[in-house]
């Protein structure tokens, strides 16, 4: 397990390196960012604006509210998928040896956009559901439902660059990411896992600290917008960090797709680093 750790960690440093190489990869997170902030608005400014969620709260949610949620979910993943299709096409790019620009993975995401859409419109429909389920289900159907959310999400970890690479429909990419999920589940498990931890502590810790001065400010009685201000430059830090996450995460999956599928993750990654990572279960079974 360790071993597999550290593994990890070293693919996520070559991770880094590819973000080095091409930082306007991370142009691809905050065009996701913005674009789902803006839908937010679009759809809920208007219905506070009329008293919609009021009616809501007191007549409970209609047929029609079920259907403006899910068309809210599939909007929402469309736009994520997009982007997301984008950064890890111009990721590939630059795994294999290119110079991509943010034009080449708009154009990968655009060649693509029937089946991300289709694919969308598939995880928008298990994700309602099961929300659906969970939230009227027990205590014991809230856990299955988080179990079958789980092994979706495991399952569907490579589809966005089978999507953005092999030019196939939406079943057939999940079809082929479970294909791969049987050579790399353990690293794309214990990878992402791994870049998710390491900046969920990085937020963690800028919080504390951000509680700790607002704390010294009132106690020394600053001003308000000094106060203000300390805020503001945490948000900004928690932004850009969770940008980064976001970025490493799609360059992470893939190269994850890059060695499942070709056996080599390029010359960012260490050649012995990705031999040990990504091996048949069999094999690690008879070591």
């Amino acid at each position: 397990m360790f071993d597999s750790i550290g593994n990890s960690w070293s693919l996520i440093k070559s991770s880094a390196k590819v973000l080095e190489a091409d930082r306007e990869l991370i142009v691809f997170p905050i065009f996701s960012g913005i674009a789902v902030l803006l839908l937010t608005a679009v759809f809920f400014v208007p219905m506070l604006l009329v008293g919609y969620f009021g009616r809501m709260a007191n007549q409970g949610l209609q047929i029609v509210d079920y259907l403006i949620l899910f068309l809210f979910y599939l909007i929402q993943y469309l736009l994520i998928f997009f982007c997301n299709t984008a950064l890890v096409g111009a990721a590939m790019i630059r795994i294999r040896g290119g110079d991509p620009t943010v034009r080449d993975g708009l154009k990968i995401a655009s060649d693509r956009f029937t089946s991300i859409f289709f694919y969308a419109l598939i995880a928008s429909t298990v994700g309602m559901l099961l929300s659906l389920i969970k939230e009227r289900g027990n205590t014991i159907s809230r856990l299955v439902v988080s179990l079958i959310g789980f092994v979706w999400n495991v399952a569907t970890f490579l589809v966005v660059p089978i999507l953005a690479v092999e030019d196939v429909g939406p079943i057939e990419a999940i079809k082929r990411s479970v294909g791969y999920l049987k050579k790399t589940w353990g690293e794309q498990l214990v990878g992402s896992f791994s870049i998710g931890l390491i900046f969920n502590i990085l937020i963690f810790i800028l919080i504390l600290g951000t509680v700790g001065v607002i704390f010294l400010l009132i106690s020394a009685g600053a001003q308000v917008w000094a106060i203000a201000a300390a805020v503001i430059v945490a948000v900004i830090f928690i932004l850009g960090i969770s940008l980064i996450n976001t970025t490493l995460t799609g360059i992470y999956t893939a190269a994850v797709y890059q060695f499942a599928s070709t056996g080599n993750a390029g010359s960012f990654f260490e050649t012995d680093a990705v031999q040990n990572a990504f091996q048949p279960a069999t094999r690690n079974k008879l070591i």
